[in-house]
C-alpha cells in the first residue's frame, strides 16, 4: 500500500508530532516488534526447511540425477518446480486477500509460503559451500538492519525512492529473463550488483511505508485487523530480506567444487 499522493511522509510526520499521543508511540512499537518477529520467524523456519531438504533423503524428491552425454548430471524434478512457483502464488494470495483473510488463516499461509520457500531454495547447499552461506546469510542481516533503521529513523520522504526501485526492480527481471537465453556473465553481474542497491533501497522505503501507515491509520486498527497488517508488512520485509541475500550469494558465495 503506497502514500496517499495528498497526504505525504512529512505531512503525516508533522501531523504525528502535534498529535505527540505516547499510547501511540508504544502502540508503534510493539506494532514494529511484531512486523520483526513475524519476518524473523519466517526466516527460521525457511532456512529450517532448506537445511532439512538438503541433508536428508528428501532431496531426492527434488532431484534425481540423470545421464547424459557428458555424464552424470543432477536434473530437478517436478516438485522442485512446483516448489519454485509455489510461492508466488502464496504472495498474490497474502497480497490481494489479506482483507479477506481472518487472522488465523493470513498467518498460516504465511507459515506454508515460508516453508515453500525453503523448498524453492534447497538448491543453494548443491551450489555453494555451508561456510559462505552462513557468512552471506549474516552479511544480509547486517546490511538489512541497518538499512531498516534508516529507514525507521530518517526524516527524508522515501516514496520518490520505493517508486524508483520498484521501476529499477522491473528491470532487472527483464535482464534475469533475457539472460536466460544469452547466457552473460556480464549481465548476470550486473544484475546482481543493480539487486542489492535496488533491494536496500527498497528495505528503507518498506520501513518507513510501515511505519507510516501505522502513524496514519494504527489508530482505527482493531486487533483482527493490526494482526493481519503485521503479517502482511513481515511479508514485505521477509521477500527483501531473501532477494538481498541471493543477490549477495551469487556475489559473494563460495561455490562447491565439482
Amino acid at each position: 500500500m503506497a502514500f496517499n499522493p495528498n497526504q505525504s511522509y512529512r505531512t503525516v510526520q508533522a501531523g504525528y508530532a502535534g498529535y505527540g499521543s505516547a499510547a501511540l508511540d508504544a502502540g508503534l512499537r510493539a506494532y514494529m516488534l511484531r512486523v520483526y518477529n513475524w519476518m524473523a520467524s519466517g526466516l527460521v523456519l525457511t532456512g529450517l526447511i532448506a537445511f532439512a531438504i538438503a541433508h536428508t533423503s528428501l532431496l531426492n524428491l527434488f532431484y534425481q540425477p540423470v545421464q547424459t552425454a557428458n555424464g552424470m548430471a543432477i536434473h530437478p524434478t517436478i516438485l522442485a518446480y512446483a516448489a519454485i512457483f509455489a510461492p508466488l502464488v502464496f504472495v498474490m494470495v497474502l497480497s490481494f486477500g489479506v482483507n479477506k483473510l481472518s487472522t488465523t488463516g493470513a498467518q498460516a499461509l504465511f507459515w506454508v509460503f515460508c516453508a515453500a520457500m525453503g523448498a524453492s531454495m534447497v538448491n543453494i547447499f548443491m551450489v555453494y559451500t555451508q561456510t559462505s552461506i552462513a557468512e552471506v546469510f549474516f552479511i544480509t542481516a547486517s546490511m538489512f538492519a541497518a538499512t531498516s533503521l534508516y529507514g525507521y529513523v530518517t526524516g527524508k520522504d522515501l516514496t520518490s525512492l520505493g517508486s524508483f526501485m520498484f521501476m529499477g526492480l522491473i528491470g532487472i527481471i527483464v535482464a534475469s529473463l533475457v539472460n536466460i537465453f544469452l547466457h552473460s556473465p556480464a549481465i548476470a553481474f550486473a544484475v546482481s550488483i543493480l539487486g542489492v542497491f535496488i533491494f536496500l533501497g527498497l528495505t528503507a522505503y518498506d520501513t518507513q511505508r510501515i511505519k507510516t501507515d501505522y502513524l496514519r491509520f494504527g489508530g482505527a486498527y482493531g486487533a483482527e485487523m493490526a494482526g493481519k497488517r503485521s503479517v502482511y508488512d513481515a511479508l514485505q520485509l521477509y521477500l527483501n530480506f531473501i532477494n538481498l541475500f541471493m543477490f549477495l550469494l551469487q556475489l559473494f558465495g563460495q561455490r562447491n567444487q565439482r
